[in-house]
């Protein structure tokens, strides 16, 4: 007979979420790439939340960061709350991206997994379609590039952003 109180939890709020390779994402970022062609500039900052066990990404576009308002919001263009954590019973990532897009497009879970040593692959089911977001460490220069490619109504994968975050001090 098992002792319920003896089992080893597999997740939950003791079980914080220790990843090595996002642990280099922590800190503040320049963002610089392209969004559906368009050249954007924008500035990130990742930090652990949640008991450890979601690391938040904050995205918000360059020019609304720099910019003050009466009412201190920013009205930026573009932002972005992305909270990665990890199921460890299903053995994947979990990906909660919020922006300023509204509902629909933020109501899909996404899900990821590693893609070698220095990768991971999240994938999300949206409403527009499937979307891949690839996050990869660049040990030689310190940088992460972000490629997120889209499939399109003919079945055919495409670009839909390429980004590179490089440390800010």
């Amino acid at each position: 007979m098992s002792d319920d109180h003896s089992q080893v939890e597999v997740d939950g709020e003791h079980h914080s979420f220790q990843d090595k390779l996002l642990e280099g994402l922590v800190g503040k970022w320049r963002v610089d790439g392209k969004i559906a062609g368009q050249r954007i500039e924008q500035y990130c900052e990742a930090d652990w939340v949640l008991n450890h066990q979601f690391l938040r990404v904050n995205f918000i576009d360059s020019a609304s960061r720099n910019r003050k308002t009466k009412d201190n919001s920013s009205r930026a263009e573009y932002e972005a709350m992305v909270f990665i954590g990890y199921d460890n019973m299903s053995e994947r990532y979990v990906v909660h991206w919020i922006d300023v897009f509204g509902g629909r497009f933020s109501e899909t879970l996404g899900f990821g997994a590693a893609k070698g040593r220095d990768s991971i692959r999240l994938v999300f089911e949206g409403p527009s379609g499937p979307l891949h977001n690839t996050l990869t460490w660049n040990q030689k220069d310190g940088s992460w590039s972000v490629l997120i490619e889209q499939k399109d109504g003919n079945g055919k994968w495409t670009v839909f952003t390429e980004e590179t975050l490089r440390k800010t001090k």
